[in-house]
């Protein structure tokens, strides 16, 4: 290794601000200027060449600017009343509403993608916590988030001559992004510990201004640690097992500790998928050490306020780790906290008496959590399938699991001509009241044409980003001059324009589109309705079908007939997306169905006027009818052999249906059916797949009742805690004595819609009261398989009790005609919400 010179001094310079200016700086560093025109605008109009060479970051942008370039803007009365205008908007943004209560949620995620400049993200749900900040900072909600500070960005794409992917990793220079230490009053940068097998981890805390929002990210690059410790927050997603528990072992615990030592106190804690899973392991830990809770006390008091979302649909997405790994992390932490190793592996577990079983971060998550939800309606239903071990005597349907459905930061991702449009045609504060339905019921009266216009004007664009994009990539792979003239040229601004980018995952299914290659070609080359296509998108560096279909792709778009219509945009990110969303006229999807978990890049193309074409699958089930788009296949299982039925689909659909749409009408310049549909989607998809919508049900249906669980399960030094784990115990002593002593009498064989029919059991307690049970009556319509479907359950009240035996009855009135039945069942009444039902918790069905 060649010498290298180590500095014995380190000081931090930064840029000459003239006085009139002192306030681009706090400016710089606030991620508003990613959604706010009139910050971002102010930095661009500084230097419009710099700030594109700067990738929009307006940090390092104010280190590169010339002094001179600085002071002449000083001097500008131009640019100073386009300076003051940014800064009374930053200031008035930032003034915030006083907190009404101590309301606190603590936002824990793997990855943020929030703009282009700061690659610590790796895909969509990187992106969904970014625009999860952003909204919660509109919203004026009191949240605070952590993550991990990655030196090294996630992977750069590059294809080779022969369109080979290849990856590189940039690597984060923190000094010339928005992103700044803490320290403490002293001024000294703030740091926390967690201590691994290999030795004590030291833990450096920097933080980013999202608007409102604090998100705390964690590094652990610093010189007091081993080379070993520097490299955990390397790589997001980098590295073996060893790296993946010891950077959630960081997120998790190093993030609870960071937020300790900042003074910070959450009431709600909101898992964003399972890696921050060691969060209530840590959460429980100091519930022992400060208020002398035993684990299942401490266990209820860490689940009762905690929400954990999962984004996942198929069980490979999950993180395990082998007994034997949790052991050498987490046997001395749990001697030192009083915590049963035992019973900390059964939290990771679908049976914990299986000693064998590997630990699941998912399953940890969920366990602890009172709160838990998935991201869209079907994803719901999927994940009450996947998780329903976890409930074992439950029907899928009543696994305690809800859904939110995902939402994008509007201010984000809409373009600026439609921006334009809605200040014009709008009410004056739509930017404020995007996430209300009636805003966009004025979307009907905008001229027609305006908004075609609009929307060609951004085709234009995406247009230019693309050429100068691919003929940038064909010089550094040093291509010849003939092939950059050939790239110079692709794509044209009044063909009609599908586009398509996501990860090269198996699932997504990619090569539907290119499954018939003849009549595709027919489709992009047909004389009076051209198409083309903008493809986009990584493969994980260990995917080699996915590499392989990349590399497919680039060759067959440099066949001669179709090397203008094919074109493949390099390293897929934010900067990517935005301009595909914005500018493409049709954005196609293409997953099996049941395995998107909900999907965001087709509400960013819906709200920016850019019509769908997808498999009903994720947040497209739920928008289909109302988005202006159309849909692939129906809501059928997904199976192998409908593979070659959707590709068909695809083909007929665009010959026969929207290619022609597109092209009509346009002797009097717009199409007017297709801009019908334009209409349709931006009314009803800007509001009702927004995040302002998204984090608003979040607030109502989880942060809420969160916030409230802990003020009630606190009270008292967690009194409530220790009086509910030894309810739970006593129940479990009796519970095998528990059960039903009669049922009944039930109804005639026939009886009369409309007339009420007495369900009665009798149920033995075992010295336990009415109010210790709950006995409910599932009635529904008796199926061909003489199973209850279409059922409901009814809580039956206690009228009479004589002993232990304790008689519940309720009348039920039957509405529909048919087979009719109906099932009893006792479980513990845990004072909960159904929705907050503890995994495995015991329950009884007559019959048993």
């Amino acid at each position: 290794m060649p010498f290298q010179i180590q500095p014995v001094k380190e000081f931090l310079v930064r840029p000459a601000l003239p006085p009139a200016l002192s306030r681009m700086s706090d400016l710089a560093n606030n991620l508003l200027w990613s959604w706010d025109h009139t910050v971002r605008s102010l930095f661009r109009r500084l230097d419009s060449a710099l700030w594109k060479n700067c990738r929009h970051n307006p940090v390092l942008m104010l280190g590169r600017v010339p002094q001179a370039t600085l002071e002449r803007a000083a001097g500008d009365p131009r640019f100073l009343g386009a300076y003051r205008k940014a800064c009374e908007r930053y200031s008035s943004y930032l003034e915030r509403s006083e907190p009404s209560d101590d309301r606190l949620i603590a936002y824990f995620s793997m990855e943020y993608g929030m703009v282009e400049c700061m690659p610590i993200y790796g895909g969509g749900l990187g992106v969904l916590s970014g625009d999860h900040l952003k909204a919660a900072s509109d919203g004026d909600v009191p949240l605070v988030a952590v993550g991990l500070l990655y030196q090294k960005g996630y992977l750069q794409q590059a294809l080779n001559p022969d369109g080979w992917q290849q990856e590189r990793n940039p690597v984060n220079d923190f000094y010339t992004l928005p992103v700044r230490p803490v320290c403490d009053e002293d001024g000294r940068e703030m740091t926390v510990q967690v201590k691994l097998p290999s030795g004590a981890v030291v833990i450096k805390i920097w933080q980013i201004a999202v608007g409102r929002v604090k998100l705390y990210l964690l590094d652990t690059n610093t010189a007091e640690n081993t080379v070993e410790h520097r490299e955990i927050t390397d790589q997001l997603y980098g590295g073996d097992i060893l790296t993946r528990i010891r950077q959630e072992i960081v997120l998790g615990i190093g993030g609870l500790r960071a937020l300790d030592r900042l003074g910070l106190k959450p009431t709600v804690w909101h898992m964003n998928e399972g890696h921050s899973a060691f969060l209530a392991i840590e959460r429980m830990r100091r519930l022992i050490k400060e208020y002398k809770l035993s684990f299942e006390e401490a266990l209820e008091a860490c689940r009762s306020n905690s929400v954990f979302t999962t984004h996942t649909s198929v069980p490979a997405g999950i993180d395990l780790f082998e007994p034997g790994l949790l052991y050498e992390y987490f046997g001395e932490y749990c001697d030192e906290a009083g915590i049963p190793f035992e019973k900390f592996l059964a939290l990771g577990r679908f049976r914990p008496e299986n000693h064998q079983a590997p630990f699941s971060m998912a399953i940890s998550a969920i366990q602890t959590s009172a709160f838990r939800n998935a991201v869209s309606s079907l994803h719901r239903l999927v994940s009450q399938e996947m998780w329903q071990e976890l409930w074992p005597k439950l029907p899928v349907w009543e696994v305690p699991i809800t859904s939110v459905t995902n939402g994008v930061h509007l201010l984000t991702w809409l373009n600026g001509d439609l921006a334009l449009l809605y200040d014009q045609y709008l009410q004056p504060d739509w930017r404020e009241r995007n996430a209300d339905p009636r805003i966009w019921d004025l979307v009907e009266d905008m001229p027609s044409q305006e908004l075609w216009e609009a929307h060609r004007r951004r085709k234009r664009y995406l247009v230019a980003f693309v050429r100068e994009r691919v003929v940038a990539a064909a010089m550094a792979r040093k291509a010849s001059s003939a092939e950059q003239r050939r790239l110079a040229e692709v794509l044209d601004p009044d063909t009609f324009t599908i586009g398509f980018a996501r990860r090269f995952a198996t699932y997504k299914r990619a090569t539907l589109l290119f499954r018939d290659v003849e009549r595709l070609k027919r489709l992009l080359t047909n004389p009076d309705r051209p198409v083309q296509i903008v493809i986009a998108g990584k493969a994980h560096p260990r995917d080699l079908p996915g590499k392989t279909l990349i590399r497919e792709i680039v060759q067959l778009s440099r066949a001669p007939e179709i090397s203008k219509h094919i074109v493949f945009v390099e390293d897929y990110s934010i900067e990517v997306a935005r301009e595909m969303v914005q500018g493409v006229d049709l954005w196609l999807n293409t997953p099996r169905r049941g395995e998107e978990a909900c999907g965001t890049s087709g509400m960013k193309a819906g709200i920016n006027g850019v019509l769908n074409l997808s498999i009903l699958d994720g947040w497209f089930d739920e928008a289909y009818e109302i988005s202006g788009g159309w849909a692939i296949g129906d809501r059928e299982q997904y199976s192998q052999d409908q593979d070659e039925t959707h590709a068909r689909a695809i083909y007929s659909i665009l010959e026969n249906e929207i290619v022609p749409m597109y092209y009509q009408d346009r002797e009097s310049g717009v199409p007017v059916e297709w801009i019908r549909r334009v209409k349709q989607s931006l009314k009803h998809l800007s509001h009702q797949f927004n995040s302002g919508r998204m984090v608003g049900e979040y607030l109502s249906q989880l942060y809420e009742p969160a916030h409230q669980a802990c003020l009630e399960i606190s009270h008292d030094c967690f009194q409530p805690a220790r009086q509910r784990a030894n309810w739970n115990l006593r129940v479990q002593q009796v519970w095998d004595k528990v059960g039903f002593v009669a049922i009944g009498p039930g109804p005639e064989v026939s009886v009369l819609a409309g007339v009420p029919i007495p369900v009665r059991a009798v149920v033995n307690l075992a010295g336990l009261s009415p109010g210790d049970v709950r006995v409910e009556a599932v009635v529904g319509r008796i199926g061909v398989n003489g199973n209850l479907e279409e059922t409901q359950v009814m809580s039956l009240p206690a009228v009479e009790q004589n002993g232990n035996d304790c008689v519940f009855l309720k009348e039920f009135v039957p509405h529909q005609t048919g087979r009719l039945g109906y099932s009893l069942r006792i479980s513990p009444n845990h004072y909960d919400d159904p929705l907050t039902r503890p995994c495995n918790s015991l329950l009884k069905w007559s019959g048993e």
